[in-house]
């Protein structure tokens, strides 16, 4: 018992619920700190008949007895009485738990199919689609530590690898970040899950901000059907209105009456490859070296078709065996040679573009 402010408290005694393993490793650490695990290990000898002992060797015959009923009181509370009752020695503490060792560990073949299942369920492991962080680490470090339980030897660094291999596309630059910035086998599971929950913090405020500009756009023009002569106003109780047109001004032509994707002059050629034609559409910003005054910089937009690069020793890898045309916005065709992904060097991140066009022209 542990004593508190003059008040003595009764220490908890792990139940046994069927799950040996378990339950053994929590009454050995409770054992242990009492100092008794030597008695339930290797229990003690009583002296054979006709042989005399000594006045201490009686003394330190009776103090561990005392100590073995001590124990055997702390398995007796842990053990329900219907499994005691098939317990047939229960004179020593050492007997009793070598009884429910036999009974409840199983056997070694028993242990080997268990240990080959947990090891499909652990290679197997993916994260979902809109999972939490901290909920996939639970899942992950839940059948990490069964497989420890029944004999594997699971380091750190094997489950680290397995959770960065499995995440979400979404993390796919963060975990090119982290191995190519960062040493593995000197970080731990805990940094790691921090790390990756401040990233994961910074896709809900990205996407709550996409949301909110969305639903800004769709407010402001009227509803999210484009072609619908009506609109719907922010109170649910409102009824529908008709929508004049006759006011509204086409960005295209700037004549009113229509909107700019009703546009009759929009020239469609110019943002489509032709239907009979496997091209792809390719809108290029062609800036002369001296202009830009150095040779390693890349025009992102979010909003194009394709990537394409001309330099084969940027691409981190590259599948040549790809072979089409593509159409740029002068309607000019010319041949990608391969596709592959491409590492670019921002500050201490690395980002990763993928899909990028090997355009040698």
């Amino acid at each position: 018992m542990s004593e508190e402010k003059g008040i003595f408290v009764q220490p908890s005694i792990p139940h046994f619920d069927g799950h040996y393993d378990h339950w053994s490793m929590l009454m050995e650490n409770l054992l242990r700190s009492k100092e008794y695990w030597s008695l339930v290990e290797t229990g003690y000898a009583e002296p054979e008949d006709g042989v005399t002992v000594t006045e201490a060797q009686q003394k330190r015959l009776d103090e561990l007895k005392l100590k073995d009923l001590k124990v055997k009181n702390y398995l007796f509370q842990a053990i329900d009485r219907t499994i005691l009752e098939t317990i047939i020695q229960k004179d020593t503490a050492k007997q009793i738990r070598d009884s429910m060792k036999k009974k409840y560990e199983g056997n070694a073949r028993v242990k080997w199919s268990i240990l080959q299942a947990l090891r499909k369920e652990f290679e197997t492991l993916e994260m979902k689609s809109g999972e939490k962080v901290s909920v996939y680490f639970s899942r992950v470090m839940s059948v990490a530590n069964k497989m420890r339980v029944h004999g594997e030897r699971m380091v750190n660094v094997t489950i680290m690898e397995k959770i960065l291999r499995s995440l979400t596309d979404k993390f796919n630059y963060i975990v090119c970040s982290i191995e190519e910035s960062k040493d593995i086998d000197s970080l731990s599971i805990d940094e790691l899950q921090s790390s990756l929950i401040v990233h994961e913090k910074k896709f809900h405020k990205h996407d709550n901000e996409e949301q909110a500009l969305k639903v800004t756009h769709e407010e402001r023009s009227g509803g999210r059907g484009r072609g619908q002569g009506s609109f719907r106003g922010r109170s649910r109780g409102r009824e529908r209105k008709f929508f004049d047109k006759s006011v509204v001004e086409c960005y295209k032509c700037h004549k009113l009456g229509h909107f700019q994707y009703e546009c009759p002059s929009w020239d469609k050629e110019a943002s489509y490859a032709e239907l009979d034609e496997k091209v792809e559409m390719l809108l290029i910003s062609v800036v002369e070296e001296n202009e830009v005054g150095r040779e390693d910089v890349w025009f992102l937009d979010s909003g194009c078709s394709n990537h394409m690069c001309g330099d084969k020793t940027l691409f981190s890898n590259l599948n040549e065996s790809l072979r089409q045309m593509v159409k740029l916005g002068n309607n000019m065709k010319i041949s990608v040679m391969g596709k592959g992904n491409v590492k670019l060097q921002l500050s201490e991140f690395v980002q990763v573009i993928t899909e990028v066009f090997y355009v040698p022209d």
